[in-house]
């Protein structure tokens, strides 16, 4: 029989308890709980102050129903609010 020293080397990271911060950081996929970083808001319109649901990566430009305002312009990834527009994020249920 061959004893063999056995050494239990200490991980650098905690794989089974990562930081709120890191697992932000990885890919969507790649987290510990899979989950899509995008997200619905609700937008307020400078003008008229009515509430709109916006999708945050909308790929087409989002108006105002009250006052035909624009209220985001697309880019590659996210959306961009115009410049008044104040938005709180949706809750997951």
């Amino acid at each position: 029989m061959n004893n063999y020293n056995v050494y239990i080397m200490p991980l650098a990271v905690d794989y089974l308890h990562p930081s709120p911060q890191e697992e932000k950081r990885k890919h969507k996929l790649k987290r510990l709980v899979q989950k899509p970083n995008s997200y619905f808001m609700d937008v307020k319109c400078p003008g008229c102050y009515a509430i709109k649901t916006i999708f945050s990566h909308a790929q087409r430009p989002v108006e105002c129903d009250g006052c035909r305002t624009i209220l985001c312009t697309p880019t590659g990834g996210k959306a961009r609010l115009t410049e008044g527009c104040s938005f709180r994020r949706k809750v997951q249920c």
